[in-house]
């Protein structure tokens, strides 16, 4: 690469004005190391407070993230906070490095969905606010790709599009009721993008968002489950096929995949129309991993699921530091195993595709900043809390002698 002729290797020492504060988020249940579990506990121990270090030179001429990926015909994403879009490092930091996005809430079901115009329409109505219309202009503006997250979510979904009449003072809508309130949202979402002039941004939409559990069974506290039945799933990839434009990829994303592989390999054999078509193009891994996390059980999940032929993408990737029950601190030791965690990642990843072995058109990290991070106190990003790239930084552009690896 020639890009790396002319790498400076000098400390960047000018520390910059941070984004402004990451949206609130649910906080998926996360296995232990040795099987996986449904139910988070609800203490996680913490770090213990250590200076980030900051006496490793760095380059300040390395590439974006978005032209080592393209190299491998990939996107390079992050997802987005409507703070950020004022921020100037933000917006300097993701400019350099990324050309998708997803947004961290906006498009989610309790930021569209509208119970005043709702009840009026007697049907459920999709609205942007001016949040998520602010961010659709600045991607457009910016130039970005965008990945739409999410539509059916057990999670951030308002009850009260479940009711008889929108209102939970009445009783649960039977599943005829059900199943044309979620084809109606679905086909109005797509309907307004377009009416807008944004619909044209997208390249993937996630479809369904967490829907198993990681012993095979399916979410039961999911609304749409206990109102349509186990078939909501289908129906939900039927009606987003139906409705949405054939250059958008539709996408099941989910947490944990690792420990779900077998479930998700059967499962989205299922989506497929009356001529054995799927409903489907492709399985979002969300890849919230820790440095402890081995990567060869990893790369088994991703070739088995790649057999299938569908596409995957990394979609929310971070790594934490240590292992979900025991953190370890941001010492150097560790940061430098993180980096070389990243780097042997996506190289792993980067080799699949290139060897045609996995379709992969993207890798969306779930941000870029630690300070921002919804895991904040795990340290797991590629920008340290002064906003100085880490060894992940590095270890994500491929540039080992970066990275962490031992000289």
């Amino acid at each position: 690469m020639k890009w790396k002729q002319g790498l400076l290797t000098i400390i960047l020492a000018c520390s910059l004005m941070a984004c402004g504060s990451k949206q609130e988020q649910e906080q998926p249940a996360e296995p232990t190391v040795t099987q996986a579990v449904t139910v988070a506990p609800t203490a996680t121990p913490e770090p213990t407070a250590t200076p980030e270090p900051t006496a490793t030179p760095k380059p300040t001429e390395a590439p974006g993230m978005k032209e080592v990926f393209a190299e491998h015909n990939m996107k390079a994403g992050t997802c987005l906070s409507h703070s950020m879009i004022s921020n100037k490092w933000c917006v300097q930091t993701i400019n350099k490095n990324f050309n998708s996005i997803t947004f961290e809430n906006e498009l989610k079901p309790d930021a569209i969905l509208n119970q005043a115009e709702s009840k009026k329409a007697d049907d459920l109505i999709v609205k942007f606010n001016k949040n998520t219309l602010e961010m659709l202009e600045w991607c457009k503006t910016n130039n970005m790709a965008l990945r739409g997250h999410t539509l059916i979510w057990h999670s951030q979904t308002p009850n009260w599009i479940f009711h008889e009449g929108f209102d939970t003072k009445n009783p649960l809508a039977g599943r005829e009721v059900m199943l044309a309130r979620m084809e109606s949202y679905i086909k109005q979402t797509f309907e307004l993008l377009e009416s807008l002039g944004y619909l044209e941004m997208f390249y993937a939409y996630d479809v369904v968002n967490e829907a198993w559990m990681e012993d095979g069974n399916k979410r039961a506290e999911s609304m749409w489950l206990q109102t349509i039945g186990d078939d909501y799933l289908w129906h939900a990839f039927y009606f987003a096929d139906k409705y949405a434009p054939e250059y958008i990829d539709l996408y099941y994303n989910d947490y944990n995949e690792q420990y779900k592989k077998e479930t998700l390999y059967n499962f989205v054999q299922t989506l497929k129309d009356e001529n054995g078509e799927y409903l489907i193009d492709g399985i979002g891994f969300q890849a919230h991993l820790y440095t402890e996390d081995n990567l060869e059980d990893y790369f088994a999940t991703v070739d088995l699921l790649a057999s299938l032929g569908l596409k995957l993408n990394l979609t929310e990737l971070d790594v934490c530091l240590g292992s979900w029950p025991s953190i370890k601190p941001a010492t150097e030791e560790n940061l430098r195993i993180q980096g070389q965690y990243y780097y042997n990642l996506i190289h792993g990843l980067l080799e699949r595709a290139d060897a045609g072995t996995v379709n992969m058109d993207a890798l969306t990290f779930w941000g870029f900043a630690d300070k921002l991070s919804w895991r904040s106190e795990r340290s797991p990003l590629l920008f340290n809390r002064l906003n100085i790239p880490k060894y992940s930084y590095y270890g994500a552009l491929q540039i080992k002698e970066l990275a962490g690896f031992e000289e």
